[in-house]
Order: structure tokens, then sequence, then C-alpha cells
């Protein structure tokens, strides 16, 4: 429905808007309460811009809302700027400067960490608020007198001043906001965004820059916070001190898991929720302070039993009732061997679709010519050697196999040849460039990516959604602020995505979430990730792990076919699969090169079988 009617929720909210000071009249709603909820709503877009789809849990926006808030207020009052909205931008502008540095500092943690640290940003922002900058702040007093703004039309002047005259600002800003948040998760940047929150190792592998993007996501929550802010100080006639308070920002997360995060939405029904409970438990009830251990109970029940929030649970009953959620409860019901996509034959050897951006082909380059080199490799742990001064040359066009027993380093050594751990000494060249000590990230967007032995995948999205976060990296590069673009509009995205659904033999399923797919499925997109990215030399991490044997024969299948024009590195302990597959095979053992060879001179050689114990002695010599 989106994709015929991209404006639907934009004039759905619009007329919402227009209806509210109609309709909410009828249900005793007080116009303040409308208002303040317009303007929690809008503090709440940015943050479940930042929570809800990029994943990042901040305690500190508040001290975003105190910035924007009080140098709008200070220009009105102190400086005698005379145009509301230009200070309430101005006012913007400075708190997402501010959210810039400070995302700097937290963000070079995660987790708890990344959390701890707003914490901290906030109290810091409080005390400074109180003390040092008082006389611009006005302290605990906050700053008075800020003005309501007046638009001169040249016949007639329009005043904005309170209630209900005061909406229509405070309703076009909201609409604003919704628009412009709306167009940023449908852009590139949004996909990113909800890639970082599902995965944010798998999207720094595939080629995104996932620093640059959180702070994006940063800046963009602070940008909204300061503009609310501001809005505060015009709805209240002055800025209060308790804007900068840890209390406003532990009701906004609050608010908007009420609500329901990733909607945009949530935080309006949260605020909604929240300050009309606040008043009719503090004016009807005349509760007094209790009112926050009753509002505390509702929002424990409400995390319970909505654990998506309030738009969730409407969602989810929607789906029962148009029949799709008891749908795909039967698909997860059904047996792996059911699954109606695992009976389709993975097809034979498709050409390798390399749209818009290919790296050279075959044909161009000399096929003897080494796309990766390894020389004197070496990884330690402290006392422990993982990696002894491994040489390792690859030919360009070549699919090379690598075994060895347990322990023998194989996944560190694949880990130092995409860069994701450092060698602690040794070199390595890919298609003659130096990329020792690359990131993961950077030496993706040179070509050089893997698929991992447990799966990588972005559960939270569908089959599509996910070749398509690996195909941005590729027709866009590690970071672009295109976040006003829309992302069908992408050249050669589509078509990419199409062609990579088509090698991995998952176009029957394009938009399943990959929760629903069976295990056999959920390997074959692991390598399809891998492929979106159109690479020159793609390193599988054990593709064959967990399978059944049916799944085993497909999926080699599928590996002979995608293989073509490629060049491949395989790890694999079902070395029946490796040896069919692979032109030759290096075999590591303690850390080091034991031996090199075609798969017939490794299954006679006698010091493979030993290495090996004699345990798979009988499959190496049949």
């Amino acid at each position: 429905m989106l994709k015929q009617r991209p404006f639907l929720i934009e004039a759905l909210t619009a007329a919402g808007l227009i209806a509210a000071p109609f309709l909410l009249p009828l249900i005793g709603f007080a116009p303040n309460t409308a208002n303040r909820i317009l303007v929690w709503g809008l503090f709440g877009l940015g943050f479940d811009i930042l929570f809800g789809f990029t994943g990042l849990l901040s305690f500190g926006q508040s001290a975003f809302y105190g910035t924007g808030g009080f140098v709008a207020a200070y220009l009105l009052t102190q400086a005698g700027f005379p145009n509301v909205v230009l200070a309430l931008i101005i006012g913007m502008i400075a708190a997402a400067a501010v959210g810039y540095l400070v995302g700097l500092i937290a963000l070079r943690r995660t987790g708890i960490y990344f959390a701890m640290i707003t914490v901290a940003i906030a109290e810091v922002f409080f005390f400074v608020e109180f003390n040092p900058l008082a006389d611009w702040t006005g302290g605990e007093n906050g700053l008075p007198g800020v003005p309501t703004p007046s638009f001169n039309l040249g016949f007639t002047t329009i005043h904005f001043t309170s209630g209900w005259s005061l909406y229509p600002f405070l309703a076009f800003c909201y609409f604003v906001g919704i628009v412009v948040a709306l167009r940023i998760v449908r852009s590139p940047v949004g996909a990113v965004f909800r890639a970082i929150r599902d995965n944010p190792l798998r999207a720094t592998a595939v080629g995104h820059n996932i620093h640059g993007y959180k702070l994006t996501a940063f800046v963009i929550a602070a940008a909204y916070a300061g503009f609310a802010g501001g809005l505060l100080g015009v709805l209240q006639a002055f800025m209060p001190p308790d804007a900068f308070t840890f209390d406003t920002s532990g009701q906004l997360v609050m608010q908007t898991a009420i609500g329901g995060r990733a909607t945009l939405f949530g935080p309006l029904v949260g605020a909604a929720v929240w300050l009309s409970l606040q008043d009719f438990l503090q004016a009807t009830l005349g509760l007094g302070a209790a009112w926050k251990l009753v509002l505390g109970i509702v929002f424990v029940l409400l995390v319970c039993f909505l654990r998506n929030g309030i738009i969730g649970g409407i969602a989810t009953l929607y789906d029962v009732a148009t029949g799709k959620r008891s749908a795909s409860l039967s698909k997860e019901a059904l047996p792996a061997t059911s699954e109606p996509a695992r009976e389709e034959p993975v097809a034979e050897a498709r050409p390798a679709p390399q749209p818009d951006t290919p790296p050279l082909h075959l044909e161009d380059r000399n096929p003897a010519e080494p796309i990766l080199q390894a020389k004197g490799l070496t990884k330690r742990y402290g006392g422990l050697v993982a990696n002894s001064d491994i040489d390792f040359t690859v030919n360009r066009g070549e699919l090379r196999g690598i075994i060895g027993p347990n322990g023998a380093g194989k996944s560190t050594f694949f880990k130092m040849l995409t860069c994701e751990v450092p060698p602690s000494s040794g070199t390595i060249l890919f298609e003659g460039r130096d990329i020792t000590g690359m990131t993961v990230t950077d030496v993706c967007q040179l070509g050089l990516t893997k698929s991992y032995q447990v799966n990588q995948l972005f559960a939270g999205l569908t089959v599509r959604e996910n070749l398509t976060i690996a195909a941005l990296s590729a027709l866009r590069g590690k970071f672009r602020l295109d976040l006003f673009r829309t992302i069908q509009n992408i050249p050669g995205l589509p078509e990419r995505v199409e062609q990579t659904l088509d090698l991995v033999n998952l176009t029957s399923r394009p938009d399943t979430p990959v929760s629903e797919l069976a295990y056999g499925e959920k390997r074959r997109l692991e390598i399809g990730l891998a492929l979106a990215t159109s690479p020159s030399l793609l390193l599988l991490d054990e593709p064959l792990a967990g399978m059944s044997p049916r799944e085993r024969v497909e999926t080699v299948k599928l590996l002979k076919s995608i293989s073509q024009g490629r060049t491949m590195i395989i790890i694999d302990h079902d070395m029946d699969a490796l040896f069919e597959l692979a032109e030759r095979v290096t075999v590591l053992q303690e850390g080091r090169v034991l031996v090199e060879g075609t798969p017939q001179e490794i299954k006679n050689n006698t010091t493979v079988q030993e290495a090996y114990l004699g345990g798979v002695h009988g499959v190496l010599a049949a």
C-alpha cells in the first residue's frame, strides 16, 4: 500500500492534526495538554530514529533539549532577537553541533557503556546550566518572557498566542518534523540505520561505516531535541531549568516505549497516554505527587504485555484480523523438510552478474596474476601463537580450499585476510595493494569480503532488505548522507538485488522475514549478503556447516554456480564437498601451512593423513 501511495502517511497525519482541535475538546482534552503532546512527540521523533531505528539507547537527550531551548530563549529574551522561528532554528543548529561533539565521545563505546556515558553527559549539562552558565540561562529561575511567533502577511498579521491559538503553529512544526523523519527512514541512510540496529558487525562487514552513520543518527536526534526544546519555551512563555534534568530524558524513553519504538508515531502516542494520565491523576483524582507511582505501574504493565508498545500491539491485532499473523505462524510451524523454497532445484551455472560497477572481468586480466598474497603472516595472543609465518597466494579466478584439523588456526587466518583482526607481523596484498591494518569496511569496499561460519544476518528485516543493505555499500560507498533520497531510485539497486536473489535461489522468498527462513535458506542468504557487494574475492567460512545431506548437495551446486567468473576461498570440514569444488587445497596444521596441492595430491599425501590422525584416512585415500 505504501509503495502504491507513498504519501498516504503524510496525508493521514495532516488530516489528523487538522481534525484534532475539533475532536479533542469533545473528550475533555485541554488545549495546553494537546500542545505539550505535540512538543513531546516532536522531541521523540529524533529519539525514535536514534533508539528505535538505529538501536542506540541514550539517556542524555535532555542535554540537547535544554541546549536548543535555552539558546533560542536567550536570543529572544536577552539578545533582543526579533524572529521566533529563526531563533528556534538557531537553537536547533546549536543542539546539533553539541550533539556532534558529544557523539564523538559517547560513540566510542557501545551498549550499556554508551548509555551510561549519555547519563553522565546529561548530568554535566545540568550542572553547567545551574552554575557556570547561570548568567545566561537564569539558573534555577530559567528565562521568562519567551514570545510566541507572529507572521506578517502584508495585508494582515497572524498571532499565535496560547491554547488553541498556538496549536496550528505547533501542529505545523510537528508535521514538518514527521515528513522529514519519514524521508530519513525511507532513505538509504535509514536502511543502514536499521541494519546497524539488527547487526552492527555485519553492517560493518558488508562495507558500511557504521560509526559515521551512528554519529549521523545522534546528531539528527539532537537537532530534533533542540527544536522541541525551543518550542517548550514558546509554549510556556519561559524556558524552565528542568529541561536539563535526567527526569526529562527518562520520561522520553518511557513515552517511546509505551507508544512503540521504530514507528515514529510511538512517541506521540506515548506522550498522549503519559500526559493525559498525568493530568487525570493529578487534577481529577487529586493524587498529587503519587501520580508518578501510578504511571510507573502503568508503564510496567504496558511494557510487559505490549512489548512493542501500543502501536505495535495494534499492528499485531491487525495482522491477526487479516490473517497475516496466522499465516506466518503456520509457516513457522512447518517442518524444515516441507519448506517450499527448499524443494526448488538450485539453478546451474548462472553467469556472474556485475552491474554498474563490476570488478575487472577474468578475461581482462592475466588469470595467473595473484589477487591475494600473504607474506609471513603471524598472529600471537600473548604467549599463544595462532598462526605462524604463513605465505599464501591465490590467483585470479581460482577456487581455493583450506582444510585442517580443529585448532589449526583456519578461522584466525581468515579473519586476518579480511582485516577483522590485525596480524602481529607480516603483510597482506590484495590486487597489488597493501591492505595490512585496514578495516573490514575498507577492504570490503576494495572488493574483498566473506560469509560467516555462524549466520550474521539482519534478523529483523526481510530477505530483500538484507540484500539491499549489502548492495547499497557497493553502489554508494561506505558513507553517504543522502538523507532525502528514495532508496528505490538508486540506479542499479533493484537489478542487483534481483540478480543476487536468483544466484542464491531465493527468488520465491524475497519478502519473507529472515526469522521465518529455514536453516538452509539462511545459509544461502548468508552467502548472498557477501555476493551483493560484488566482491572480486569471496571468502566463505564453512558454508556447509550444520546442513542436512540434502542441503549440502544443493549448496555445493550453488557454490559451483556462483564460482564462475569469481575468485573464491572456502574453508570447510566437509572434505568430500571441498575436494569436489576446489582447484587447489591448502592444509593448515598448528597455525602453519602443512602442504598445498590439487585435491588428488592432498588425498594421497601421507603427511596430511597423519595430521588427521587417521580420522579421515579412508576419505582422503578414496
